[in-house]
């Protein structure tokens, strides 16, 4: 039977030298002896400092020791690397051909950049064993984490419960020195099943686990015969089989360094299918080598016992879990066990990729770290904090939110104006200060239309992120799960919305943020027939007096362009009449939804009216979006004059009244807008080119 070693600061034998350049190896051993970190930390700034290095994950972590000015980078400018399988085949080379004795853990030099802060991840291989499975993301990983990846040797032949033994031992030896950050948990395949292992046997630890396909269905595919056939097939033949494995790992296409998520021309596809085809034979070999007949049939009766071993178990694991699955998996059913696992474990989401295989990892269209945040799974402490623990979005997450918001922003085209500090109406977004902290107040359309072309016009115009204070269905396990698409609401996670609440808002104008508020909330943009433009605001003020306390600006704005766009044919009165639709209005607003996402039952009025409900629409010949930012509101040296209620609500209703002016001004003015429709713009860009700006009226 084969032991683990007790590890030590030598790396395998020979090449140690050469294999240093590229790996740290931690410390590591059956024993509960703690293990020493594998990076040195930058330290954290300190109180006040203005975060700014260049490789920083959060590029604006302000104090309000910084009064407001701030030289900003909104997006963070790193990416994945550009790699693909030839990187993968490349490092797996370097690690067998060198790999003698034990598992043991290491971590790549690539990784050495996180700060004292970051929580610690564990990356579980699957049945290669290798350890290189997250080359494509070391950069972008290696900024938030300390990275340390599981290496099992070849010709290793330790047990199930030994592996687990490790693993746990070193979750154990870490968890006491990291005092209160949680621990990540990246497990592929078969390290979905060790990841799920540990979990249920360390229930009083924090830790988060990422499972990436787990093999948790191993009794459902064909892998579980695959070990009788290997020991009637003589040792020239074992080849074929694991050559077997590669070619149904993934789509080669898609692991090629030039892969690009979109549609691509000719000229661009031809040598990315090139590469692709060029890879896939280095990739049977190398797999050949990983798994020899021994070793593979080794790691098939270890997957056994994992699957049965976790399957057993999964009551026990209560941590947070988020499952990637691919949808084209010709390995593992991974979509079906994705939601399978998920209807079982009380705290997991799930992200599916329809079009992706089975080496999920290693494909261009993935970013790790994107998934992460966009599920709302990254955090530093006990406890989520999505204010103090956002990652602002890099320009790839940008342009891709960007995408989505194309056809809407082609169709209605929208206009913004803002009001300078004389009272003068511009084009543009001139009024508006570049200094935070500010709220923005608002009405909302219907959906919540404006939303995507207000956030990225201010972030391409301003450089401003606004951050918006968003409804808690967006952010609820249970209402995810209602949605066809589990993803729907990571753009808005991504941008920087936060769950509606007096102390994200605190929290939010605590760090100079511009934040984007909507007193009317759901009422508003699930509003009824005809209420179109109409204001569901509470009697009393909600933020005036927070927004005194820091000092921050109040702009007022109107938005209209709704009724250019649709029609209502079924509103929530509507729908209640239709016999069918009582369950799903229950789902909504009932239950585990309705108890968490539920806001302002104590209210009276129709604000107090926020039941969730889908609204059935026309579309019409669209027109056109037009914003008014009204004259900024100083609160800054009103701090105790606010602090009295009856300034507070006066002011209040004082931004009510610019909000509800600013909707009249553009009601009217929008009628001079010899562009209104799309037609005309269509015609005015034929003429003028596709990219010119498109006139509007004289404000």
């Amino acid at each position: 039977m084969a032991t683990v070693a007790s590890g030590g600061a030598t790396p395998f034998v020979g090449e140690a030298t050469r294999l240093r350049r590229r790996y740290i190896f931690p410390r590591s051993s059956l024993s509960s002896r703690k293990i020493e970190p594998s990076v040195k930390a930058k330290p954290a700034p300190t109180r006040g400092q203005l975060r700014s290095e260049p490789d920083s994950p959060n590029p604006i972590r302000i104090s309000r020791s910084d009064n407001g000015k701030v030289g900003r980078e909104v997006l963070d400018r790193s990416e994945v690397a550009p790699r693909g399988i030839r990187d993968y085949i490349k490092l797996s080379r370097e690690l067998i051909g060198s790999a003698k004795g034990s598992v043991r853990w290491f971590s790549p030099i690539e990784c050495a950049q996180c700060g004292e802060e970051s929580p610690l991840l564990l990356y579980l291989p699957g049945i290669d064993g290798v350890g290189t499975g997250l080359v494509r993301h070391y950069a972008r990983l290696g900024k938030i984490f300390n990275i340390w990846c599981l290496h099992i040797p070849v010709d290793d032949r330790t047990t199930f419960e030994e592996l687990i033994q490790y693993i746990e031992n070193t979750v154990k030896s870490e968890k006491t020195r990291l005092q209160g950050r949680p621990i990540y948990i990246v497990g592929e395949s078969i390290g979905a099943c060790f990841a799920l292992a540990v979990a249920a046997r360390s229930r009083n630890t924090d830790l988060i686990l990422i499972l990436v396909n787990p093999a948790t269905s191993f009794k459902r595919t064909w892998l579980r015969d695959i070990s009788t056939l290997l020991d009637a097939v003589p040792d020239p033949f074992h080849v074929p089989i694991s050559s077997l494995f590669s070619l149904l790992s993934g789509n080669y296409i898609r692991t090629t360094t030039n892969f690009k998520a979109q549609e691509l021309a000719m000229e661009e596809a031809i040598p990315i299918l090139s590469e692709g085809l060029t890879d896939m034979l280095p990739s049977l070999s190398l797999l050949g080598d990983i798994l020899p007949k021994e070793s593979l049939i080794w790691k098939l009766k270890i997957l056994k016992e994992a699957s049965s071993y976790v399957n057993s178990r999964l009551h026990a694991v209560t941590c947070q879990t988020l499952i990637l699955a691919s949808g084209k998996d010709e390995i593992l059913p991974s979509h079906e066990e994705a939601d399978r696992l998920c209807t079982i474990l009380p705290n997991c989401r799930v992200r599916h990729f329809q079009d992706s295989g089975h080496a999920l990892l290693l494909e261009r269209g993935l970013d790790l770290v994107t998934v992460i945040k966009g599920a709302g799974y990254y955090r530093r402490t006990w406890q989520t904090d999505l204010v103090s623990d956002y990652l602002h979005p890099t320009t790839y997450e940008f342009e891709n939110v960007s995408r989505e918001y194309r056809l809407t922003n082609f169709a209605t085209d929208p206009v913004m104006f803002s009001t300078l500090g004389d009272g003068h109406i511009i084009r543009g977004l001139s009024g508006i200060p570049d200094e935070g902290p500010a709220v923005f107040i608002g009405n909302h359309m219907l959906m919540g239309s404006e939303l995507g072309p207000l956030v990225i016009q201010f972030l391409k115009e301003k450089n401003i992120l606004l951050r918006g204070i968003a409804h808690p269905f967006m952010f609820d396990r249970n209402a995810e799960m209602l949605m066809p698409d589990y993803s729907s609401f990571d753009k808005y996670r991504i941008m920087g919305s936060v769950p509606v609440s007096g102390i994200n808002l605190y929290k939010l104008l605590a760090i100079n943020s511009f934040v984007l508020l909507y007193p009317g909330g759901a009422r508003e943009a699930l509003h009824k027939k005809g209420e179109e433009y109409q204001l569901f605001w509470p009697q009393k003020s909600e933020f005036v007096r927070m927004a005194s306390r820091f000092g921050a600006t109040i702009i007022p704005f109107g938005v209209v362009g709704e009724d250019d766009l649709y029609n209502i044919l079924l509103d929530y009165n509507d729908l209640k009449k239709l016999p069918f639709y009582d369950s799903l209005d229950k789902k909504l607003n009932e239950g585990p939804v309705g108890a968490a996402v539920r806001l302002r039952s104590d209210y009276e009025g129709e604000v107090a009216n926020q039941e969730l409900h889908p609204i059935v629409l026309a579309p019409k010949i669209p027109g056109r979006f037009y914003f008014l930012f009204g004259k900024p509101i100083k609160t800054k040296g009103m701090e105790k004059e606010l602090r009295d209620r009856d300034n507070a609500q006066q002011m209040y209703l004082q931004v009510k009244s610019e909000v509800e002016k600013c909707l009249s001004y553009l009601r009217e003015k929008r009628e001079k807008d010899p562009y209104r429709s799309i037609f005309s713009r269509l015609v005015y860009q034929a003429t003028h080119g596709s990219n010119s700006e498109i006139p509007t009226f004289e404000p």
